[in-house]
């Protein structure tokens, strides 16, 4: 699945510090959390959220980000990964993030496609595996008319999202397939790949 992914960089610091002062060192994104006003969210995928309940777009608005997916039919790999990372809490307790957050489709893919690289990030998964799942998350939320450009992530590397209006690629390949839905502390795009941090 994986290429390895360097920096540990104390990204658990990182977004233990996040988690306790919120968008305090500022960034280009919408900071407000998740009471801001949005549009619905858009894209092909968001035909597949239930319409109301558990894991709607509703629902998940009253619930921190990892809580909210978690009902989510497109995210029960994320949640599951997360928590097995340790990072549920200190994303769970953030201010505001924006969350590029692969389908169950693009964890499965990406493991069948290096199932020796998913096998040895999986035996310490609070260490490398941690840091590739934080290079999914950015500081601050990001509204979709400023999702465009080169973002810092909290694993410290940065990702490049081109586009406008409702289509958007995020390094070059993965796309977002649903985005701008809203949980009470972040935005949240889902898109269909895993993606990797530069190797360095």
């Amino acid at each position: 699945m994986m290429r390895r992914t360097s920096k540990r960089l104390g990204f658990v610091s990182g977004l233990i510090a996040v988690a306790l002062l919120g968008a305090a060192c500022g960034s280009d994104a919408d900071t407000s959390g998740g009471e801001a006003a949005a549009a619905a969210p858009f894209g092909t995928a968001c035909s597949s959220v239930p319409s109301s309940g558990a894991g709607s777009f509703e629902q998940m608005m009253t619930a921190p980000v990892v809580t909210a997916a978690s009902g989510n039919p497109l995210l029960s790999s994320l949640v599951t990964d997360l928590e097995l990372a340790g990072l549920t809490d200190t994303l769970d307790t953030a201010q505001a993030l924006t969350v590029f957050a692969p389908t169950n489709d693009a964890f499965e893919a990406a493991a069948e496609s290096d199932p020796e690289g998913m096998e040895a990030m999986m035996a310490d998964p609070t260490g490398d595996f941690a840091g590739l799942l934080s290079y999914h998350v950015v500081e601050g939320q990001i509204p979709p008319d400023q999702l465009a450009g080169e973002h810092t992530t909290l694993q410290g590397d940065t990702l490049t999202v081109t586009g406008s209006g409702g289509e958007f690629t995020v390094n070059g390949s993965a796309m977002v397939v649903c985005g701008d839905i809203h949980t009470d502390n972040a935005t949240v795009y889902i898109i269909d790949e895993v993606l990797h941090p530069p190797v360095a």
